[in-house]
């Protein structure tokens, strides 16, 4: 049976029908296209022109769809997975961090200012930013 399920990839947020079975999320194959780019392909998981061989098919994939976990463990990608709440997150692979870190460039964002204005990191290049996170937990 298809839920309801929240994805977040980087600043792309969707909903999606996913079938959930306890802990294991699976998106239909042309959901999991359009909400993150990659297909499952003979040659492997595939974006473009770039190809990531899948060794255990068996594990990633089945009739009832792709198993989120499996994806991001083929894709070297951490993800956060709340089935009970219908929602995961995926993060970023270990080596675009470090090709980001080379850079010493941080990622754009926008947050509100007390007054509820948003802003970009991005408005700011060039000059001196001073950010201070809280979190209350």
């Amino acid at each position: 049976m298809s839920q309801s399920f929240t994805l977040i990839d980087g600043d792309h947020v969707a909903e999606v029908e996913a079938a959930i079975d306890g802990a294991t999320v699976r998106l239909a194959p042309d959901a999991l296209r359009a909400v993150t780019g990659w297909e499952l392909k003979p040659e492997g998981l595939c974006k473009g022109d770039t190809c990531v061989p899948v060794r255990d098919r068996a594990a990633l994939a089945d009739a009832r769809g792709v198993d989120l976990a499996a994806f991001a463990r083929v894709l070297d990608r951490p993800i956060a997975i709340d089935a009970a709440e219908r929602v995961a997150a995926l993060g970023t692979s270990a080596a675009e961090r470090s090709a980001r870190m080379a850079t010493l460039e941080a990622p754009d964002f926008s947050l509100p200012d007390l007054g509820g204005r948003m802003h970009r990191l991005s408005e700011h290049r060039g000059k001196k930013v001073l950010l201070i996170a809280y979190a209350s937990w």
